[in-house]
């Protein structure tokens, strides 16, 4: 495993950094859980992403278990406050000074420990005034609840307004977790150009598309059963359901000697991938069983020379989704109840 530099701080997170989005809570396996925490520190991960409302919460007590006999000081936690939690009342979610202080306290209670490394605003709160959460957050900064912040899935443009106010108040923003893969690659034209300028790194999330990117579900064939994608339908999934369409599926089946020919899985190239963009500090994985984790991070640092990079975008070609404003649009326009 490699570590590297978070934006223009000195913190040094894993390049691949392992999340529990979906894989902790009441619908997996305690010890399958833990189990994945193992594997992911014997691979050398010492990044784990989380958020409050993951489960409800019940991702953060799941992970501040899992890590409870690590050495803190050679770990990076991460987590998130904006969605909903609790009994989701009026000031259960968003981006206020009330939730940001309260949030940050469920959570270190939630993951046994006094800090986490980044602290990060999870979508932009258009309900609140952004002077108002950069200096909540900068409070959380300076009473050491966290050493860093960072945001998720924010246009250029909040980024260079949330940039400016951090430094204008002394603390650093060093980060931006949005969605990124071969299939999603909307931050491309005006998100990281900016956090270039800005000094913010990217940790990205779904470097495999939900799943897609592995090559599991086939087009005009019905999806593995227990999979996402089963259920993609019924669930309303509108990122899933995009990616699910047959057209989608078979340009994935098409880059499989693409894969071959570099000795990697699909699910490695993918990762692979996404970790050769200059900006993108890390990636996120998740695994309800350690031996997925093993196998697609094992691939992670594998070298894909320009030819196959080309080959990979002659395949895909228009069913990438690159257009920038694609951002903004997939962001909620009111906080979440």
């Amino acid at each position: 495993m490699e570590y590297v530099r978070l934006g223009a701080s000195g913190l040094k997170v894993s390049r691949v950094v392992y999340g529990n989005w979906l894989t902790h809570g009441p619908h997996t396996d305690r010890a399958d859980a833990f189990a994945c925490v193992r594997a992911a520190r014997d691979l050398g991960i010492s990044t784990f992403d989380t958020a409050d409302a993951y489960a409800n919460t019940e991702a953060e007590s799941v992970l501040g278990e899992a890590l409870q006999h690590e050495r803190r000081e050679s770990l990076e936690i991460l987590t998130k406050v904006y969605n909903p939690i609790g009994p989701r009342g009026h000031n259960d979610s968003g981006l206020s000074r009330k939730h940001i202080m309260e949030g940050i306290n469920g959570s270190l209670r939630r993951l046994r420990t006094d800090y986490v490394d980044v602290y990060q605003a999870h979508r932009f709160d258009t309900e609140t005034p952004l002077e108002e959460t950069m200096r909540a957050m900068a409070d959380v900064v300076r009473q050491g609840k966290a050493l860093y912040i960072g945001v998720s899935e924010w246009t250029a443009d909040q980024l260079r307004r949330g940039a400016d106010l951090a430094r204008q108040l002394g603390i650093q923003l060093v980060s931006n977790q949005p969605q990124y893969s071969m299939l999603w690659r909307v931050i491309e034209q005006e998100v990281v150009p900016t956090c270039e300028q800005l000094g913010i790194s990217q940790i990205v999330w779904s470097p495999l598309a939900q799943g897609v990117l592995t090559g599991k579900y086939l087009p005009d064939a019905r999806p593995p059963g227990g999979s996402r994608g089963a259920g993609a339908a019924e669930s309303g999934e509108p990122l899933l359901n995009r990616f699910m369409q047959p057209e989608v599926l078979r340009r994935v089946q098409r880059l499989r000697p693409v894969a071959d020919a570099l000795g990697l899985s699909l699910a490695q190239l993918a990762l692979a991938w996404a970790l050769k963009n200059r900006n993108v500090a890390a990636a996120i994985v998740g695994a309800s069983r350690p031996e997925q984790l093993k196998e697609s991070v094992a691939g992670w640092k594998a070298n894909i020379p320009p030819d196959a990079m080309a080959r990979i975008d002659e395949i895909l070609a228009d069913v990438v989704e690159r257009r920038p404003e694609m951002t903004a649009a997939m962001a909620p326009k009111r906080r979440p109840t």
